[in-house]
């Protein structure tokens, strides 16, 4: 997997973020927060990121947010005990699917990314994403450089 762009690494690029703690049980043999743990936090953010959009709330009964993909990224090294901050946006849109863009930051240094993409679904197979749902992804965009 090929370096993520600069501004990944930026926090000022990214609309929202949850600050947890690590665990000594996520730490490897070589001393470092595990690649599984990394993935747990990960998707902790995700779900506090997409709770924060109010969305939940108005999701139709027979509505379903499902995973597609999910890369991460590892970039260095994380330590137990210091904190990890998970910030998030929105990073595309598309007509059926939305993708998070994600970075941890542990002491100001981005330690991992994790780009997930998300499908909207029902019963019948994936769906075109609601107007109301179109406008909380787009205000909640991350902040690419021009």
């Amino acid at each position: 997997m090929a370096r993520p762009e600069g501004w990944r690494l930026d926090r000022a690029a990214y609309p929202f973020s949850f600050v947890t703690e690590t665990r000594f049980q996520d730490v490897d043999i070589l001393g470092h927060i595990n690649n599984v743990a990394m993935a747990a936090l990960f998707e902790n953010g995700r779900v506090r990121f997409n709770r924060s959009l109010g969305l939940f709330d108005r999701r139709q009964p027979d509505e379903r947010w499902l995973i597609a993909a999910i890369a991460i990224n590892y970039l260095a090294e994380a330590h137990f005990p210091d904190d990890i901050e998970i910030a998030s946006g929105v990073g595309h849109i598309g007509t059926r699917s939305w993708r998070i863009d994600a970075a941890a930051f542990q002491n100001g240094h981005c330690v991992a990314t994790c780009d997930t993409t998300i499908v909207m679904t029902d019963a019948k197979g994936s769906q075109p994403l609601p107007a109301h749902m179109l406008s909380a992804l787009t205000a909640h965009l991350v902040k690419q450089p021009d």
